[in-house]
Order: C-alpha cells, then sequence, then structure tokens
C-alpha cells in the first residue's frame, strides 16, 4: 500500500505506514554513508528500499536517486518536519538544475511516510518506496547495481523552495553497502 497524501501527524504515520506496508522500524536499517552532516541509513526488503535521512539543519532534508545528467532524471524524496507533522515531496528531476512533483508532471507519489522529527538543529525523515514503481517518473532501482545517491539539506526555513545548504554525490551498491 502506497500512502500518498503528503502531510501526516508523526505519531499517526508512523502507526500506519508500519501497520499497512511492514515498513521498517527506525533503528533497524543495514548500511549507511555520512558525508558532512548528512547521513543516510537504509534497508532493501523485497521489492522496497527504506530509508531514513537526517541532516545538521532545521530545514529540508532531501535524497535523490540515479540522476542522467546533474539533477535531471532522479527520483527525488525531499521534505521537512513543521509543527511535529512530516512534509514529503516525491519529484523528479526535469531539468539540469531542478526538478518539480511527479503530480505536477503527470506522475504519483510514490512513498510511505514511516516518521520523522526535528530535534536539537536536526531533521530526521524516515520513509519507503517501491524500488520500481511503474511512475515514469520514479525510475527503476536495481539494488544489485551501482546507484548514484545525492544527499542534500537546505538551511533553517521550511520551505522546499530555499536553495540547499549542502550537497554532495555518491555512488554505492545498495544491497551490500559498497560505496564505490
Amino acid at each position: 500500500m502506497v500512502i500518498k497524501k503528503k502531510v501526516f501527524n508523526v505519531m499517526l504515520c508512523t502507526v500506519v505506514a508500519l501497520y499497512c506496508s511492514g515498513a521498517t522500524a527506525a533503528g533497524s536499517y543495514d548500511h549507511a554513508v555520512e558525508e558532512n552532516g548528512i547521513k543516510m541509513f537504509w534497508k532493501v526488503a523485497d521489492d522496497e528500499l527504506h530509508v531514513k535521512v537526517t541532516a545538521e539543519t532545521s530545514g529540508w532534508v532531501g535524497v535523490g536517486f540515479n540522476p542522467t545528467e546533474q539533477m535531471k532524471g532522479a527520483n527525488y524524496i525531499v521534505g521537512y518536519v513543521k509543527n511535529g507533522e512530516v512534509v514529503l515531496h516525491d519529484d523528479f528531476g526535469d531539468g539540469k538544475w531542478n526538478h518539480s512533483e511527479d503530480t505536477a508532471l503527470g506522475g504519483t507519489d510514490d512513498f510511505t511516510i514511516v516518521g520523522g522529527h526535528e530535534t536539537d538543529g536536526h531533521t530526521t525523515l524516515e520513509f519507503s518506496f517501491p524500488l520500481d514503481s511503474g511512475d515514469d517518473y520514479d525510475g527503476g532501482i536495481d539494488p544489485q547495481g551501482r546507484t548514484v545517491v545525492l544527499l542534500a539539506y537546505g538551511g533553517k526555513r521550511d520551505s522546499l523552495r530555499a536553495m540547499h545548504r549542502y550537497r554532495t554525490t555518491l555512488t554505492v551498491n545498495l544491497a551490500t553497502g559498497r560505496r564505490e
């Protein structure tokens, strides 16, 4: 089951996501990477990728997968926590330096919010999504192959229009956790 609403009460979201989708509970991830104040934890389970991303910011945090050129062609999950609510967007890199919501391009939101919180200047988001949703604006991910991962976070604003304060690109094998 894919939950398609963008804003959830964190407590309700966690209960619904864990019950309905069998999503990974917080802390049970197989692999992790860290770069300059942003960490991504993940686990591949069946046909889904379960992700936890946290950064030293009280603003937005985002992760993208498999761009074709700069930001273009990547599947992005970006969001923030405001007043105890997780706000997530499923975006697609529709240009070399920008991305737009899948739904605005004719696609669908294909993620399940597991949870999130903002504590002591750190924003943490947890979500899962299908490795192959069938949405043209998500692209498929082969966990056994090379996956290019884009990590970024913004400043102190809960706005996805704010530019990133930090961004990086790395390549990993999602199944083994090995960085390339």
